[in-house]
Order: structure tokens, then sequence, then C-alpha cells
């Protein structure tokens, strides 16, 4: 496991947020960290953002997020990740009350929530009438940032980029890629966000100098509001302040 070098709080240049997904703390590197205080308050004395994954699964109690949010700094935001049951189950079609149930679950977060995380099935085929109606329906519920991870070829080609342009969604850059171009975002470019898994080995391998040269390099030419989130936290690693810095 890589050493873990961490300056208190260390602020990214300005609209870029940096962090990882989730936020616990391993015993090995709890020093770079305040002793003091639930480890959320100790994860955003550090970092601006997180990523919540565990709504994929269920849908979270308004209190539940109203304690996260009086837990963190005013400037701190969480992304939130869209339940299965919309991307995975439904796989996008007919999902009006499950959207409607997802958005009113998280007032709690107040102004600190940000981009919602729509992963789909890496199986899952771009279709223009289905994601057209989705994103109506979508729209018809609330406004919220969007940003898609998709993990089909089929959404990376030129219908699929026109379309999300056209609706204001972002598309995601992730690693692995899973389609050739992939880690670099697309769609709607007024929000850009890196999904950084670790490659080879997903959720545990590191990043080079050489990579993480890469994702500075990008996020300085983003422009607009820029998450980079890395997802390879089953060891933690240091490159994740490198991007800060």
């Amino acid at each position: 496991m890589d050493s873990l070098s961490i300056r208190p709080r260390a602020t990214p240049r300005p609209g870029v947020r940096i962090g990882t997904s989730g936020w616990a703390i391993p015993k090995v590197h709890a020093e770079a960290f305040p002793n003091t205080g639930i480890g959320l308050t100790r994860y955003a004395s550090v970092f601006n953002a997180t990523e919540i994954n565990s709504t994929f699964y269920s849908v979270h109690r308004p209190s539940t997020y109203e304690r996260w949010h009086d837990s963190v700094p005013d400037d701190f935001r969480f992304s939130v990740k869209v339940p299965k049951s919309i991307s995975h189950e439904k796989r996008l079609v007919a999902v009006g009350h499950e959207l409607a149930e997802f958005a009113s679950s998280l007032s709690g977060l107040g102004h600190k929530l940000g981009p919602l995380l729509l992963q789909l099935p890496p199986k899952l085929v771009y279709d223009e009438a289905v994601v057209r109606a989705f994103l109506d329906e979508a729209g018809s519920i609330g406004t919220w940032p969007l940003v898609i991870e998709p993990r089909h070829a089929t959404w990376f080609e030129s219908a699929a980029d026109a379309l999300l342009e056209a609706y204001g969604i972002a598309r995601m850059g992730a690693d692995p890629e899973r389609a050739s171009g992939a880690l670099r975002p697309g769609g709607a470019r007024s929000l850009t966000y890196l999904r950084l898994h670790g490659s080879p080995r997903v959720y545990f391998s590191s990043y080079d100098d050489a990579f993480i040269g890469g994702i500075i390099e990008m996020l300085d030419g983003s422009g607009g509001p820029t998450w980079c989130i890395f997802d390879n936290t089953a060891s933690v690693q240091q490159q994740v302040t490198r991007c800060g810095s």
C-alpha cells in the first residue's frame, strides 16, 4: 500500500472537488486526519466532497441526510448514486415514482447536495427513445445536476453525446475505460466528473505519476464545476491529494 500524504483541508483550485467514494478512514492512515469527531467530520476536514454509494441499494431517511449535512463544513458537497431500481432493475423505463421518492429523500442535504450519479448496467445499450423519455420524466420531477456513467460502447458514439448535450446532461469520464475514449468526459460540459476505479485491478490499483499528470491537465482544462472521485479505496492511495495540489 502506498503511503498517504495528506495536508489538512487541502484546498483544490476553485471549482474543483476532490474526494473518495465513501468516507471510511483506515486505521493505518488515521494520523493524517483529526483524532476527534465522527468519521465523516474527520474526513471532511481534509476533502471537500464525497460520493454516497449506499443509495444504490436503498433510499435513506431524510434524517440520515440531515445528520450528514450537519457533520461537514458549509462548502462541502455530496454526490449521490441513483438507486439500482431505476438504473438496473427498470433500466430507465417508467421510473417516475422511484425518481420522485429518491428526490424527496435528498431534501436533508440542502445546498450541500451535489450531482446525482447514474451508473448504467454494462449491457444497457443506448436507445434514444428510452433516454429521451427518461430525461423528460426526470425533468418533470425536479431539476438536479445529473451525471451519467454508461458502460456500453454505444453510449460513447456521437448520437448519444449529442442527445445528452441537448438535455444538459454530463457524461462522466471513468477509468478503467469500458470503451475507447471513456475516460474523456462528454455530453454537456457544464459539469466535469471523473470517477477513477483503479486499473488494472479495479478498486485496488494505484495510479502512477504519468496518469495523475494527465488527470490534472484534464481538471485544469475543464472549466466550470469539476469533480474527481477516487473509487480505488479498497486500499487508500496518496494520489487523491496529488490531484488537489
